[in-house]
C-alpha cells in the first residue's frame, strides 16, 4: 500500500478509465430487460397497423346519424359484426347508406364507415332504450342483424384510432443508450421486434471477508458479528441494474480467499470484496489479491490506497485473472462499505452497462440541524441525511461513525462536506448526493 493519499476524484477516475462497457449481444425481449440498447430502433410497421375502434359500438356513416336524438333516433340496418382479429366485414362488404356494423374494441373499422357510435348511445340493436344498451349489446348473438336505434350524432373519426397515430414506419422508436424497461419492451413487441442488440447486465460477485462473520440465522457466539455487508452490497448491485451473486463470508486466510475468488471469476464481470483492506488484515488480502490468476498475465493485480475521505479511507482497485476482471476492495465497516459502493462500484457497474451518466443525482441543500457538523481537515466527509425536496433542506441522520448502520437505513441522501470544510453550521448550503 502506497503512502500517497489519493483524492476521491482521482480514485474514481482511475476506476472508470479501466472499466470498459461489456460487448453487445443479441437478446430475446424478455432477457433484454434492464439492458442498454446499443443501436437505434426504427419502426418498420405502423402502430396501430390499421384504423380500429376504441369502443364497443356501431360503425356508421356520419350523414346517417346527423341530428339523431333520443326522441328521434337514427334507425340503421345492422349488416354484421366486426370483432378484434377480424379482417373486416364478411365477404368484403362495406357500410353503405342507412347501414351500421356492430364493432368491438380493437376491431378494424370496416370500409364505408366514418366513425364509431358507442353502444351506450344506442339501444343495443334490440329495439330497447339507451338504458338497456350495455346489457343488450353483451347478450346479442354473434352475427346479429336487424336494426339499431342511435340516439346521438358523432363527428368524423370519432372513437377511431387512426392507423399510424402512435408511430409510423421510419419513426425512431428508441435511441441507442436507452435502458430497456417494461414500457420499452412493450413498444418493441408492439412494432414486431422479437430481439434487440444490447449490452448485457453486468454480473457482479460480492463477498465479505472476516473470520468474525456469521451468516444471519446462525448462532452468534462471543466475538462474532453477522455478515451484513454482503447482503447490502448484493442488493445495491441489483438496484444498480446488475445480476449479482452473493458469496458467503470468507475467513481471513489468503489461500482460502484466493481459491474462492478464482472459483468465482467464471461468472464475474466485476468482483467486489468488503473487509480486510485496512491495517492489520491488509497483508492477508494483499497476498490473496495480488496474484489471483495473474502470474502469466501482465498488468494485473490490485492496488491498495488511502483516500482523503471519511468514511472509506482504505480502498483497493485493480484487475485479476486471465481476463483482467475488475476488482474493487472496499472497507469492512458497514457505512464505509456502502458509501464506497455508491461512490465507486455503482459508477463502475453503470459503465459496464454502457451508460453515459453513471453518477447519482446531486443537488444543493441547506443544512437543517440543531448543531454544527464537524469534519476532519483535508478529508471529504460523507454524512447520512434525509432530504426534503420541497423545503430544499437536508437533515443529518446519526453520527459520523462508520458502524452506525441503523442510521444508514433511515437515510436517503449523503451530505458532502468538502476537504477544506471543518465545520458546517445550520443554514449552510452544501452538496447532497441523492440515494433514492
Amino acid at each position: 500500500m502506497s503512502s500517497t493519499i489519493w483524492s476521491v476524484d482521482e480514485h474514481l477516475d482511475d476506476i472508470l478509465a479501466a472499466v470498459k462497457p461489456l460487448e453487445p449481444i443479441e437478446l430475446q425481449l424478455p432477457d433484454a430487460q434492464g439492458c442498454v440498447l446499443v443501436e437505434d430502433v426504427v419502426v418498420e410497421v405502423s402502430l396501430p397497423p390499421f384504423d380500429n375502434s376504441s369502443m364497443d359500438g356501431y360503425a356508421v356513416r356520419i350523414s346517417d346519424v346527423e341530428g339523431a336524438s333520443e326522441e328521434f333516433p337514427a334507425v340503421l340496418t345492422v349488416i354484421g359484426d366486426v370483432a378484434a382479429g377480424d379482417g373486416g366485414l364478411t365477404d368484403g362488404r362495406s357500410v353503405g347508406p342507412g347501414e351500421a356494423a356492430r364493432i368491438m374494441t380493437g376491431a378494424p373499422l370496416p370500409a364505408g364507415a366514418e366513425a364509431v357510435v358507442p353502444v351506450e348511445w344506442t339501444d343495443g340493436g334490440t329495439g330497447g332504450g339507451p338504458a338497456s344498451a350495455m346489457r343488450a349489446h353483451s347478450d346479442a348473438p354473434e352475427g346479429a342483424s336487424g336494426e339499431v336505434r342511435i340516439h346521438r350524432p358523432v363527428k368524423p373519426r370519432a372513437h377511431v384510432r387512426a392507423k399510424g397515430s402512435d408511430v409510423q414506419p421510419g419513426d425512431l422508436a428508441l435511441r441507442a443508450g436507452s435502458v430497456v424497461g417494461p414500457p420499452q419492451i412493450g413498444l418493441l413487441a408492439a412494432i414486431g421486434r422479437s430481439t434487440v442488440r444490447v449490452r448485457p447486465r453486468p454480473r457482479v460477485v460480492v463477498l465479505s471477508t472476516g473470520s468474525e462473520l456469521v451468516q444471519p440465522g446462525e448462532e452468534l457466539t462471543a466475538g462474532r458479528i453477522y455478515d451484513s455487508n454482503s447482503f447490502a452490497l448484493t442488493a445495491a448491485a441489483r438496484d444498480a441494474g446488475a445480476i449479482a451473486y452473493r458469496v458467503p463470508a470468507v475467513a481471513d486466510d489468503a489461500e482460502t480467499l484466493r481459491a474462492t475468488i478464482e472459483d468465482q471469476l467464471i461468472r464475474a464481470d466485476i468482483v467486489v470484496t468488503t473487509g480486510g483492506v485496512s491495517v492489520g488484515a491488509y497483508d492477508v488480502v494483499k497476498e490473496a489479491l495480488s496474484s489471483v490468476g495473474d502470474e502469466d498475465e501482465p498488468g494485473g493485480g490490485v492496488d491498495f490506497r488511502k483516500l482523503a475521505m471519511q468514511p472509506g479511507k482504505p480502498q483497493g482497485f485493480g484487475s485479476i485473472g486471465p481476463d483482467h476482471t475488475p476488482l474493487l476492495a472496499l472497507p469492512g465497516n458497514p457505512v464505509s462499505s456502502y458509501v464506497s459502493f455508491e461512490l465507486f462500484v455503482r459508477p463502475a457497474i453503470l459503465t459496464l452497462m454502457g451508460l453515459d451518466d453513471v453518477h447519482r443525482p446531486k443537488v444543493r441543500a441547506t443544512l437543517s440541524t440543531g448543531e454544527a457538523l464537524a469534519s476532519p481537515s483535508g478529508k471529504r466527509q460523507f454524512l447520512r441525511g434525509t432530504y426534503d425536496a420541497e423545503a430544499g433542506t437536508v437533515t443529518p441522520v446519526g453520527g459520523p461513525g462508520s458502524h452506525l448502520i441503523a442510521a444508514l437505513a433511515q437515510a436517503d441522501a449523503l451530505i458532502v462536506l468538502p476537504e477544506d470544510v471543518t465545520s458546517a453550521e445550520p443554514g449552510t448550503e452544501t452538496e447532497v448526493i441523492l440515494l433514492r
